[in-house]
Parts: structure tokens; C-alpha cells; sequence
């Protein structure tokens, strides 16, 4: 049974991905800096599943020790899914210098150390999957979102760059793009501006959190293994 980290695992999109792989039957340790009520419903259902350790991404230098107990526990993980974020909002002219350098530390900073660490392993195995969750802001831009977006950019070049770079031992790096997904990252946005980003899709709706869970679960998969180094973009055609 592979095992997958699921960063941000215990709510919105990164608790949709650790449900889907659950039920593909993957071992999937969900990390967070806490465990919500619905992560617990989940490790419930899926009995086994589903294990949760905590850690907070804002602790960089705490990483390479929280890898080490990961691995001590889980064994050396199959996948990555690089999902914990913030998406603070404001207009960059006003935004506090902290807001920006937390924004940084744990959308991009965390999530390359982290990998660092973790491939670490995967290249001694010759083998693995890491999966960058990036956003189509990223390549849109939006306004009030131009730090976030800034990072959400950053993930795309080390996607492309990492997936070079390990790609001769056998492991995998790809990011998925979703475009406006109904989750608590999502949920400061007006009714008006939900239904006014819909009409702008091909398809007229927006994507869900487990249509961009599916897609994380192909890139996992066999189905997948000639695929690296690109963006898998889940915006109900937003950017078509």
C-alpha cells in the first residue's frame, strides 16, 4: 500500500484529497496544525486510512526533524502533495510587511523545504510522486491577491525545474491549477463574484474540491507516470 503525505490535510481541498485517495486505497498521513472534526470523521470511516500528525509549516527549521518522525513512523511516502497554504487577501500598497513574509514562509518557503527533505528519500527508493497544488491566479492574476498569486507562480517554476531534476531517478513532479473552488479559502467572496467568475467559465460553474482531488489522484497514479513537469488546470474552463 503506497503512502501519500497530504499537507493541509484536515480541511477544504486537502481533506477532499486525503478522503479520494483513502478510498482508492492509499495509506495517507494528513498534516496540519490541527486535527478539525471533519478530519476525524474521516480517520474514523476510513479505519487505518487516515493518520494525522501535526506540525505547523510557519516552523521552517522544524522541518527536517518532522520528516525524520514521519518517515520513522510512516516509512519513506510514495507521494507529496504539496497543499498547505494561506490566501490572505490585500491590496499590496497596504499590506503589512508580516502578512506578506507569512504569506512567503509557508506557500512557498514551507513546501520547498519540505520536499527537499522528502526527495531526499524518494530518490534512494527510485521512485515517487510530488504534486504541487498551485492556482490559476498564479497565470490570471486578481486583484487583492497579487502577493498570493505571487506564490501560487513560484510553485509552477519549481514544479518545472524539480521535475528535471529528479526525473532520471524515476520520480514525478506536476502541479494542478484550480481555478475558484467553494472552500473556507474561498468563502470571503462575495455571492455576486461567485456567480460572476461561473458565468465567465466554459462551463458555466465552478470546479469543486473533489474534481481537483481526482485530478491529484491521476497524477498519482500509473496512468500518469510519463506526465512531468506540467500544470493540470481544474477551473471548469475559466481559462479556456
Amino acid at each position: 500500500m503506497h503512502s501519500v503525505i497530504v499537507t493541509g490535510g484536515s480541511r477544504g481541498l486537502g481533506l477532499a484529497t486525503a478522503r479520494m485517495l483513502a478510498t482508492e486505497g492509499y495509506r495517507v498521513i494528513a498534516i496540519a496544525r490541527r486535527e478539525t472534526t471533519e478530519l476525524q470523521k474521516e480517520i474514523a470511516e476510513h479505519e487505518g486510512k487516515i493518520a494525522f500528525m501535526p506540525f505547523d509549516f510557519a516552523d521552517l527549521q522544524g522541518i527536517p526533524d518532522f520528516v525524520a518522525m514521519v518517515k520513522k513512523k510512516h516509512g519513506v511516502p510514495y507521494g507529496l502533495i504539496n497543499n498547505a497554504a494561506i490566501g490572505t487577501e490585500g491590496v499590496l500598497a497596504t499590506m503589512h510587511n508580516s502578512e506578506i513574509e507569512q504569506l512567503l514562509r509557508i506557500n512557498v518557503s514551507a513546501p520547498i523545504i519540505l520536499t527537499k527533505y522528502i526527495v531526499r528519500s524518494m530518490m534512494a527508493e527510485g521512485r515517487g510522486r510530488v504534486i504541487n497544488v498551485s492556482s490559476i491566479v498564479g497565470s490570471t492574476g486578481y486583484n487583492g491577491l497579487s502577493v498570493y498569486a505571487s506564490t501560487k507562480a513560484a510553485m509552477i517554476g519549481f514544479t518545472k525545474s524539480l521535475a528535471r531534476e529528479v526525473g532520471r531517478v524515476g520520480i514525478t513532479v506536476n502541479a494542478v491549477a484550480p481555478g475558484f473552488v467553494a472552500t473556507e479559502m474561498t468563502a470571503g467572496l462575495e455571492e455576486r463574484d461567485r456567480a460572476r467568475i461561473a458565468r465567465r467559465s466554459a462551463l458555466q460553474r465552478l470546479a469543486e474540491a473533489d474534481d481537483v482531488a481526482n485530478a491529484i489522484g491521476f497524477l498519482l497514479s500509473e496512468r500518469a507516470r510519463n506526465i512531468t513537469g506540467t500544470v493540470m488546470t481544474v477551473d471548469a474552463g475559466a481559462t479556456a
